[in-house]
């Protein structure tokens, strides 16, 4: 059965919300970045773009580029949250939805087209109420045959582009198509490619499978495929996906940090934060694991193992705090990470004494309220003054924007 892929991919994605939640920034040239100290462009508005800033510089180069840039501290939280209502727009034409990162994902509407009348009409309507929802977001539509395509077409009208693939239509989009363009082809990739002569994927199309196989191993036969538009990889809802080995979160901090307090305090936000991502997965796992990295980019990992999985966050904060008590810091630290391993899935545990009742009935009060009202809305004590760190890599998708309640952490 032949399919339809829909590749959906929101343009300047952090700008723009950050320029629709602030009405003062909306046609000005802005860059949303990290931490103050150790930061870089994660997106640039298409005002900046003008100016020649790019993802990955430097604000300082940002700054020579556009003297007149607004720089803007992202939001994690406001991102997610974002990103969580867009799927759920998506899932009101089809429950085949794979979120591929925070401002993409792929949709699955081979089943939705008899639903709607056609394709065009999901494109639209679903442009529309982006639109009505989430105010200015705009977004560029790829619809083609398969992922590969179909992540073709999105890119090829930005911003707020809508491109359709047809299938009769593929070997004249390729033919003369740079093989860079192609969704998996890198710049590495693309000048080996091109020390043997092909630079086009019409070309690469014709190449000898031997020759290519010769040359790049078993990823030659799948270059040929890619060149001639093949793929047959799925569109994999979140629900479907494989079962994680381990779960963790990690920070770059804004200073270096040699104060343990204060470390203990990022573990437990860290450890929160995989306590959630777990207990949403209906994960446990034996095996805590701390990762810290000193200013010289030296970068280590303890573990600890117990006898009974857990997935508490104050458990997993107790675990990496112990393991931090058995360093001695040579240096301040940099970065901290929290992981779980050794999981296992869908394992429910009674609490036998009375004591750990409370504790566990208290911990999913916080997920529901957070799962409803956004992260860290509802929080430790001890995080009041952390729960909206910039340094927090967070593929978690929840809302955000509710004011915290205090909570006391328990330390043992």
């Amino acid at each position: 059965m032949n399919k339809t892929i829909m590749h959906i991919d929101m343009n300047a994605f952090f700008a723009s919300v950050e320029q629709q939640v602030n009405p003062a920034l909306k046609g000005k040239p802005i860059a949303v970045i990290g931490s103050n100290e150790r930061t870089v462009v994660t997106t640039a508005s298409y005002e900046a773009r003008a100016y020649g800033v790019k993802t990955g510089m430097t604000k300082y180069e940002a700054r020579r580029l556009c003297p007149h840039i607004i720089l803007v501290a992202g939001d994690t939280g406001r991102y997610t949250d974002t990103c969580r209502r867009l799927v759920e727009i998506y899932r009101q034409y089809t429950p085949i939805v794979e979120v591929y990162s925070v401002d993409e994902a792929f949709l699955d509407v081979t089943g939705s087209i008899p639903l709607f009348g056609n394709v065009g009409v999901i494109a639209k309507n679903i442009k529309k109420e982006i639109h009505k929802t989430l105010g200015r977001l705009t977004c560029s539509i790829g619809i083609a045959p398969n992922k590969l395509l179909a992540k073709l077409g999105s890119d090829m009208k930005k911003p707020d582009g809508l491109v359709i693939i047809q299938q009769e239509d593929i070997d004249e989009v390729l033919e003369r198509l740079p093989v860079g363009e192609l969704w998996g082809i890198g710049p590495h990739l693309e000048m080996h490619l091109g020390t043997m002569g092909i630079k086009t994927c019409g070309e690469l199309g014709r190449a000898s499978i031997h020759v290519l196989k010769n040359r790049f191993g078993v990823i030659g036969e799948r270059l040929k495929l890619m060149a001639q538009g093949i793929d047959n990889s799925p569109v994999v809802p979140l629900e479907h996906e494989a079962d994680a080995k381990s779960v963790g979160h990690s920070m770059t901090l804004d200073r270096d940090v040699s104060d343990i307090e204060t470390l203990e305090r990022h573990i437990l936000q860290l450890s929160e934060m995989v306590g959630r991502r777990l207990r949403s997965g209906e994960y446990a796992g034996r095996t805590v694991a701390l990762t810290l990295r000193y200013p010289d980019f030296t970068t280590f990992t303890r573990r600890s193992t117990v006898e009974t999985c857990m997935n508490s966050s104050i458990d997993i904060y107790l675990a990496a705090r112990e393991i931090l008590n058995t360093i001695r810091l040579q240096q301040p630290i940099r970065l901290i990470g929290v992981s779980v391993c050794n999981l296992t899935k869908n394992t429910v545990q009674i609490p036998l004494f009375s004591a750990d009742r409370v504790k566990q009935a208290a911990t999913h009060t916080m997920d529901a309220i957070n799962d409803r009202y956004g992260d860290f809305c509802i929080t430790w004590g001890t995080l009041i003054e952390r729960y909206h760190h910039k340094g927090v890599i967070s593929p978690a998708w929840r809302p955000d924007g509710v004011k915290c309640v205090n909570l006391s952490a328990q330390k043992g």
